[in-house]
């Protein structure tokens, strides 16, 4: 099954011998999914194994979009396209890593039931590919993207764009999980530079 809201502006790239992450925003009417990887610079590797480019504010934009689902269609079913849907973009491009929103809160007793089958499904798809998969709170990807752990959803879709150079249409669905994805890599390198440090 196709993603049925890709965003424009991607690269046409389908694989990576090294770091390639990629981001979901589960929703149970909404999917955004967003892919990169550090930039072709000079490498360094990561104790996960994984190779790392440098600078440190250098990505690869490579995929984003959207998995539109129908409020008239039953939960179930709109699971199973959240599964098929990511499984199909993972068999596409090919990343390494996983990332996943840590939900704490929504709003409602069955938008929180139905968030939490949709964050669910998200998560087996991906460990079903065979993927690590990662989990950060929204604070923690603002305070990445954006540097500030409260900024609203505006800042941090403008602040995507601005990070991956992209003129990309980004969806705020699409940029929470590129911000996703943007996150890991940073907590990844700024663990090899402690590291560095420490010897």
């Amino acid at each position: 099954m196709r993603p049925q809201g890709r965003d424009r502006g991607e690269a046409a790239c389908s694989g990576s011998d090294g770091l390639r992450v990629i981001g979901i925003d589960p929703g149970s009417y909404v999917c955004g999914y967003g892919i990169i990887e550090p930039a072709l610079k000079s490498s360094a590797r990561h104790a996960s194994g994984y190779f790392l480019r440098k600078p440190l504010d250098s990505y690869s934009y490579i995929a984003s979009g959207r998995i539109m689902l129908s409020p008239r269609t039953p939960l179930h079913l709109r699971l199973k396209e959240i599964h098929d849907g990511l499984v199909g973009i993972i068999d596409q491009y090919h990343p390494s890593v996983a990332v996943v929103e840590r939900i704490f809160f929504a709003r409602g007793v069955k938008s929180a039931l139905n968030l939490g089958h949709a964050r669910g499904i998200s998560l087996f798809a991906a460990t079903s590919q065979g993927l690590p998969v990662y989990e950060y709170s929204a604070t923690e990807v603002k305070r990445a993207v954006v540097g500030y752990g409260r900024a609203e959803k505006l800042q941090v879709q403008k602040m995507v764009r601005i990070i991956l150079n992209t003129e990309a249409a980004l969806s705020p669905d699409s940029a929470d999980a590129l911000a996703l994805s943007i996150c890991h890599i940073n907590t990844l390198r700024f663990q090899e530079i402690d590291r560095d440090v420490s010897r």
